[in-house]
């Protein structure tokens, strides 16, 4: 096992001399198994990775130096079995199986290490160099298994490591390794099924259009009842069905289902040749789940939790925006002063606006925001709310691992539509895509805070929220009406809880920040400029009566109709453009209680920005994209009546 944690400050230089010729590593595993933050400790931190399952859905790509030659590493999303289910785990199937991979790093969550080994047997079909990562050793030493390494990695052919990457332990020796990588032994089956697997081999040379796959693995694929190619001979379709047809009258059952049995009856029986299992240490992490996830006080501690979440929020974005803003404000006037008169120079003094107000409005919310956020996802409570929340997904016709998206979406809408990946219907991707761009994501947040927070208080900012989850909830409803389907029960893997490291928490606050400022900002700054132009020359009047059919029966002054406009691009410039066609950031000066009330509330709903608008195009498609933005747009505008009739009664 792994001794003392190896301090950790910048990716490692991996320069072990190559026997083999490294040009793209692969990085695959379960989900939940450390792959990204395995992937971050050797390329720098590139990716968001959380402790809880489904984060990565997408190919992530990074360089590290190998020998002094540069290879790509390659994070792909979790995968349970080479037989993809759901989207996001075809994307890592259809990687391995149609790109150049020189080399498999599979990593494997030692504490699970049973249940993980099928896939390592899978992977061990496909032909490639491997080396076993046994991540997460602290933890199965925790739950009382002892592995021997050396035995794993002699019975299946390849180098067994044990790490810990969140913490640093191990890297060395899994570098030290990849030298040695050699292509695994594949599994051996009862001798029926390998005559069956060996038949359909055979007359692999006669059927075409199988992309050069590893014969073993395209035998096992199309002994799993998996359509043979178009322009495949009759005779050799009847003789696959024949195989099939035979062995399932000897086994009494499906083919597909005698070859993944034999699969995890394999797994089980080298788990049990190379591990042992003593007694598991009891500490306060289950005692605290005893509390956390209890029938009764769960969820008055779930509420306590979110309450806390935006309360902080709230106390320190304010104390760091009133710390901010006076010397930002000062230094804008400045810099107006010096630029003196004329288009350029007004333009330039808005961009300078455009700066000071990302500092002083948006990165104060955003920045504990995005720290709390990490925290609750490193600890592991974050899949303990979606256990708990199973139940009113599945009211809403819902997958209970709809959780994971409307989760994610607290951060950023574009995740969050990304991660419907996890569901295996289109009906389910669709009606959560469209709910979860419902959901605050951390721009609408400053929204939230930075103008009801700071002038109304945090109570009617937390009402906010919670007035959100009951919006989401009936247009669910609304929804199941529409579609009608029966959402499949939760199966969602509950990490153990962690202390949170540091470093792996600053990262995924710096990698969030990092997007605001390459994304954001310059928008936020352009935008700056081109609201000072039109200002200079003159339209801003025009265009904000453009604006007047929607803004005038929402109840908001004119000078609101731009930023409306603007919050399309990104959330938080509703609220700074707010500002500077006020020229004012005591917007409690030019506002009432009930405008700011509604302004955010139109804000909160209105049509999704256009990155998430991209997103939505591509995992939905254009009409399906376009239904949601009407439908959000439209729901906004009735939300923002409702809003203005109880702030008028009230």
């Amino acid at each position: 096992m792994p001794g003392r944690p190896r301090p950790r400050h910048r990716p490692p230089d991996l320069r072990p001399a190559l026997a083999v010729n490294v040009r793209r590593i692969a990085l695959v595993g379960q989900p939940n198994s450390g792959k990204s933050t395995l992937f971050n400790a050797l390329v720098g931190w590139r990716a968001v990775a959380s402790n809880f399952p489904g984060t990565t859905v997408e190919v992530l790509r990074g360089r590290a130096n190998l020998a002094g030659r540069p290879a790509e590493v390659v994070d792909l999303p979790g995968i349970y079995s080479l037989a993809a289910q759901d989207p996001a785990e075809r994307v890592a199937r259809d990687f391995l199986l149609g790109e150049q991979v020189d080399l498999i790093v599979n990593v494997v969550d030692a504490s699970l290490l049973s249940r993980s080994l099928s896939l390592t047997l899978e992977l061990a079909e496909l032909g490639i160099p491997m080396v076993v990562c046994l991540n997460m050793a602290d933890e199965a030493e925790h739950k009382g298994i002892r592995i021997e390494r050396e035995k794993l990695a002699e019975l299946l052919g390849v180098p067994a490591v044990a790490t810990v990457a969140a913490r640093g332990v191990g890297l060395p020796e899994l570098l030290a390794a990849l030298p040695e990588a050699k292509v695994p032994r594949p599994p051996r089956y009862s001798a029926d099924l390998e005559r069956a697997l060996a038949a359909v081999e055979a007359l692999l040379p006669q059927i075409s259009g199988l992309g050069g796959l590893p014969p073993r693995h395209a035998a096992a694929r199309l002994f799993s009842s998996e359509p043979l190619p178009e322009g495949t001979p009759a005779a050799v379709r009847e003789e696959v069905a024949r195989i099939r047809e035979d062995l399932a009258r000897c086994r009494g059952e499906d083919p597909a289902l005698v070859l993944v049995d034999e699969r995890h009856a394999l797994a089980a029986r080298l788990f049990r040749e190379v591990a042992r299992v003593e007694h598991a240490r009891v500490g306060w992490r289950e005692r605290l789940d005893d509390l956390l996830m209890h029938p009764l006080l769960a969820y008055p501690i779930l509420a306590l939790v979110l309450f806390l979440l935006f309360w902080l929020t709230f106390r320190v974005g304010s104390a760091l925006e009133g710390l901010l803003s006076p010397a930002l404000e000062g230094l804008s006037s400045a810099a107006a002063r010096a630029l003196g008169e004329g288009l350029l120079a007004q333009a330039l003094a808005g961009a300078l606006d455009g700066i000071w107000a990302g500092l002083a409005i948006a990165l104060p919310y955003l920045l504990p925001f995005y720290l709390l956020l990490a925290l609750l996802e490193d600890v592991g409570y974050l899949p303990r709310i979606g256990f708990l929340l199973d139940g009113l997904m599945h009211r809403l016709g819902l997958h209970g691992k709809s959780v994971i998206p409307f989760l994610l979406g607290y951060g950023c809408s574009v995740p969050a539509v990304l991660a419907t990946r996890i569901l295996e219907e289109e009906r389910d991707r669709y009606v959560t895509a469209a709910l979860a761009v419902l959901v605050p994501c951390a721009a609408r947040t400053v929204v939230v805070f930075g103008l009801v927070g700071r002038f109304l208080g945090p109570a009617p900012a937390l009402a906010l929220y919670l007035g959100n989850i009951l919006v989401i909830a009936l247009a669910g409803r609304l929804l199941r009406r529409f579609l009608p389907g029966l959402g499949p029960g939760l199966i969602l893997e509950i990490p153990p809880y962690r202390v949170p490291g540091v470093c792996t928490t600053l990262g995924k606050v710096w990698l969030r920040l990092r997007e605001f400022l390459k994304v954001a900002w310059p928008i936020l700054i352009g935008s700056s400029a081109v609201l000072a132009l039109v200002e200079a020359l003159g339209w801003e009047g025009g265009l904000n009566q453009a604006a007047r059919f929607l803004t005038w029966p929402l109840g908001l002054p004119p000078e609101s109709g731009i930023p409306l406009a603007f919050g399309v691009l990104r959330k938080e410039l509703a609220l700074i453009m707010l500002i500077q066609a006020f020229r004012t950031s005591d917007l409690g000066s030019v506002l009432t209680a009930g405008q700011m009330l509604v302004f955010t509330v139109f804000t909160m709903f209105y049509m999704p920005c256009l990155a998430t608008l991209a997103a939505l195009r591509r995992e939905l498609g254009w009409r399906r994209a376009l239904l949601v933005l009407l439908g959000t747009t439209g729901l906004a505008l009735l939300l923002g009546l409702l809003a203005r009739a109880v702030a008028v009664l009230v």
